[in-house]
């Protein structure tokens, strides 16, 4: 920062500057795998990733904002990223360096270069965990970033995407979270078998959101919500206040057998109207918030 506290008085101004050229690459999947970096774009994503980077470091923990590139009418409107940037490598930018870095063709004025967030499973299982939204090939970046925002809403304990599933720090799926990456733990690469195993041996029950389930969704809310009036109610296989992975699938073909079977129980969200179906992102927000409310009482 200089005297005024802005990166710097004169903004990289060249799109075709070999640093423009290396930042745009982390929109691959392959150059995010070999630096472990991934890009957040755009004044909500960005601050979210500033404030974990300040947590972290406040912690005593490594940061995970390597690089900030901002335009003088980005922080104009938000002056908090200049404080917010503090211990990273912050720049200013013109729009048209901007715009050859992002991933979008309207960045909105900011871009952060972050350090991958995903953390091993057994961190998440060591913590105790309630309630886990497990993707299962899903491959749609908008779905994944979807439901895993929907899981950050619901107060859920981490995101699980199996190793069949869209890479999380794809651009569109880091946009679709809309910060929430930043928020709660993700686990990637874990397949569906493994993760059954360790969810048992924690005592975690396992759900699968499925359409031609036996088990009505809305029945064992209201099951739930009885149990917590009056501290008694039918017995039910399945509880929905106890800790719960829920496992969604693929957006055309859903859960496969193979998925299915690893459940303890097949849940379905009832359709009331004239829809086929709820979409992947709809029926997982449903299906965390009932897990929530239950768990909240």
């Amino acid at each position: 920062m200089n005297d005024t506290g802005r990166p710097q008085d004169f903004p990289l101004s060249n799109p075709r500057a070999d640093r423009v050229r290396d930042v745009a690459k982390l929109a691959g999947r392959p150059a995010r795998l070999k630096r472990g970096q991934f890009l957040a774009e755009g004044p909500q994503a960005v601050r979210e990733a500033l404030k974990l980077h300040q947590e972290r470091l406040a912690s005593g923990a490594p940061g995970i904002v390597t690089e900030v590139f901002a335009s003088d009418a980005c922080l104009d409107r938000f002056p908090e990223f200049e404080e917010l940037a503090e211990g990273t490598n912050a720049r200013l930018a013109t729009d048209e360096v901007l715009a050859a870095m992002a991933d979008t063709v309207n960045p909105q004025g900011i871009i952060a270069v972050c350090r991958f967030v995903d953390v091993p499973l057994q961190d998440v299982l060591d913590g105790g965990p309630r309630l886990i939204a497990v993707l299962c090939q899903v491959r749609d970046p908008g779905n994944a970033g979807t439901v895993l925002r929907a899981a950050d809403s619901a107060g859920a304990d981490a995101v699980v995407l199996t190793g069949s599933s869209v890479d999380i720090y794809n651009p569109k799926a880091v946009r679709s979270t809309a910060g929430s990456l930043f928020h709660l733990p993700v686990v990637l690469g874990v397949e569906p078998a493994e993760l059954a195993a360790a969810c048992r041996a924690r005592g975690i029950g396992i759900l699968a959101a499925d359409g031609y389930g036996q088990l009505n969704l809305d029945a064992l809310q209201d099951e739930s919500a009885r149990r917590r009036l009056t501290g008694d109610g039918p017995e039910s296989a399945v509880d929905l206040a106890a800790p719960t992975a829920w496992l969604f699938g693929n957006e055309a073909q859903g859960l496969s057998e193979e998925e299915l079977a690893l459940a303890d129980h097949r849940v379905a969200v009832p359709v009331y109207g004239a829809a086929e179906s709820l979409n992947l992102g709809t029926a997982a927000t449903v299906c965390l918030y009932a897990s929530a409310r239950s768990q909240q009482g």
